[in-house]
């Protein structure tokens, strides 16, 4: 007849230290580092975790200790596969957000439909960028994907991100001429350009999109200057991606929800067909 070993009890040592109580089969942790861990969890997520006998509470470790030492580029896959259908079951019930957003995209002439497709889309990109992020801040990545999980109070930030991803894409389109024509309809030109046009500028450059030779001539500068930059769609999204962090591109389209006028806009006078003259 098989016999099983009772409960294993550690020997603990008297001390100041975290106190332990074994009740019924369970070893427990009676004190504050228990309360200064559960207590950032949702009411509900805390009570499920505490509800849970300790061979479930395993499984829970278990999956903590795989995720902390999985790469960035794991850990935004793994978040992907398991969370992006109910993020994204949580989007399409945000109407009033959703139109919002739309709205904006209209406004700037941008014609990306926000479905169910495109915000999965979306969703698993802001993994992916923000794990880009981590080669300079890797503590914030995990942490910023679980917001957006378990916050309601985040619930915007896909969508932030979202306006702000699809701006940039457009201001990477457009040429340097357009870019001068944008930045002169900013109150602040001078953080209007340090902040966006020249990365972009800069981008352009490094990756040989647009190639200015002989800077300092009248006629060659012209030639570069109202080049139109023909980027394929993956190429595009990388740029993005490698030059401003999620967090900036996040900010970038909060910005432009939070106050409409943040962002002063023309697509006549910025998109209007190059003439003769040069805007200097």
């Amino acid at each position: 007849m098989n016999s099983f070993p009772p409960p294993f009890t550690p020997d603990l040592p008297q001390s100041d230290g975290p106190k332990f109580v074994h009740q019924a089969g369970l070893l427990t942790l009676n004190n504050g580092f228990h309360d200064a861990i559960l207590s950032k969890l949702p009411t509900p997520a805390r009570n499920w975790v505490e509800s849970l006998p300790w061979q479930q509470r395993r499984y829970v470790l278990s999956l903590c200790h795989l995720i902390c030492a999985a790469s960035s580029e794991a850990q935004a896959e793994f978040l992907d596969d398991y969370t992006a259908d109910g993020v994204v079951s949580k989007k399409l019930e945000d109407q009033e957000m959703r139109q919002r957003v739309k709205q904006y995209l209209r406004d700037f002439r941008i014609e990306t439909d926000l479905s169910e497709a495109v915000l999965r889309t979306y969703i698993r990109q802001f993994y992916v960028h923000s794990a880009q992020d981590t080669r300079r801040q890797p503590d914030l990545y995990l942490q910023s994907a679980l917001k957006l999980v378990l916050s309601s109070e985040e619930g915007n930030h896909v969508f932030n991100y979202i306006l702000g991803f699809e701006l940039l894409k457009m201001m990477f389109q457009m040429s340097w001429c357009q870019h001068e024509r944008l930045y002169r309809l900013q109150r602040n030109q001078e953080e209007f350009i340090q902040n966006l046009i020249k990365p972009i500028q800069h981008a352009h450059r490094i990756n040989g999109i647009i190639v200015p030779k002989d800077e300092g001539v009248f006629f060659a500068k012209r030639s570069y200057f109202v080049q139109q930059p023909n980027i394929p769609e993956k190429k595009l999204l990388a740029l993005v991606i490698a030059t401003f962090t999620a967090d900036r591109t996040s900010q970038f389209g909060f910005g432009v929800i939070r106050h409409p006028n943040s962002l002063a806009f023309d697509y006549e006078l910025i998109f209007e067909p190059e003439g003769d003259s040069l805007l200097l």
